[in-house]
């Protein structure tokens, strides 16, 4: 559902005043929406400008693209997966900018036509009363003791969750494949995006999600619920969330200032906030950062080309 957040106390800021009367900025995200709307309304505290937004997974907010080529709505868009803002630069659909508050962001992490907004990555989140052992690494989770106890997001409806399957093929080869047939056959299920699959361990009916997003196990264990966050050391994929500017885009001032405030010294604290990694370096996060992860490096463009034959592979070898 779009949420129109407006402030009585609105003020110009720092933007020139053609920003300041733009009508209306739509933003689409994949989550968390927590940030999204403290994002929204911090920025139009800071410039006058309203902003709808429309929260879902990256599975809906690309679906929602594709729907609305022919009448585009959305003027700015924060994808979960890289991959996405791959696929729609090589497409023509995206406008250019650099953003001067990207100084500090990894080179990796940023393009002439998106950066990184924050980075996530893909861990065990596992229920510490679940009376399992603690498992340390993917391969952990396929043991007789978790059988029938290991929930998994859907590549299909998670981006994060396809950049793992994506991650692990390249790091593995067609062992990473096996593990996945062997959790299949250890009766792991797949039920759907990132929440469906963390609930169940949240409530103790299953132990351990298979490549839950981090930064929301972390906010959960903060909340008090009983959830570690184990990252094996084997390695896992970071999962930078990038923003971008449509386009088709009517409001590109209002858009390019957007992307700047994200990137901003308040932008990047409300990014660490939800226990995701900041994209700037020289902004301090919650949780540890990629500096001490084992990180698989993935090729985006040619993972971006393979899609539908991963998701593909990825259903049959889970009978899905």
């Amino acid at each position: 559902m779009l949420r129109s957040l407006t402030l009585a106390a609105a003020m110009a800021g720092s933007l020139a005043p053609a920003v300041a009367l733009a009508q209306t900025l739509t933003v689409y995200t994949a989550g968390p929406g927590s940030l999204a709307d403290a994002m929204a309304e911090a920025f139009e505290a800071e410039t006058g400008v309203r902003v709808n937004v429309f929260q879902g997974t990256t599975g809906q907010v690309m679906a929602r693209l594709e729907a609305e080529e022919a009448n585009p709505q959305a003027d700015v868009v924060i994808s979960a997966s890289w991959g996405s803002a791959v696929d729609l630069h090589e497409r023509g659909l995206l406008l250019e900018h650099v953003s001067p508050n990207a100084e500090t962001v990894p080179d990796f992490l940023k393009h002439t036509h998106y950066v990184a907004q924050g980075i996530s990555a893909l861990a065990i989140a596992w229920n510490t009363e679940s009376g399992t052992p603690r498992p340390a690494d993917w391969s952990d989770l396929a043991a007789p003791e978790f059988r029938d106890l290991v929930t998994m997001p859907d590549p299909a409806q998670s981006g994060s969750a396809f950049d793992l399957v994506v991650g692990l093929e390249a790091a593995r080869g067609e062992a990473a494949w096996a593990l996945l047939a062997a959790l299949a056959e250890n009766e792991m299920i797949v039920p759907g995006p990132n929440a469906a699959a963390l609930n169940p361990v949240l409530q103790g009916a299953k132990a351990a999600v298979f490549g839950a997003v981090d930064y929301i196990s972390y906010g959960r264990a903060e909340q008090g619920e009983p959830v570690e966050v184990i990252v094996p050391e084997s390695g896992t994929v970071i999962a930078p969330r990038p923003i971008m500017i449509l386009a088709s885009t009517s409001r590109p001032d209002a858009a390019r200032a957007f992307v700047d405030f994200t990137l901003s010294d308040a932008g990047q604290a409300l990014v660490a906030e939800t226990f995701l990694m900041p994209a700037r370096t020289d902004v301090e996060g919650r949780r540890p950062g990629i500096d001490e992860l084992t990180v698989i490096e993935v090729d985006e463009a040619a993972a971006s080309a393979r899609r539908d034959e991963i998701i593909a592979r990825f259903n049959a070898v889970t009978g899905r």
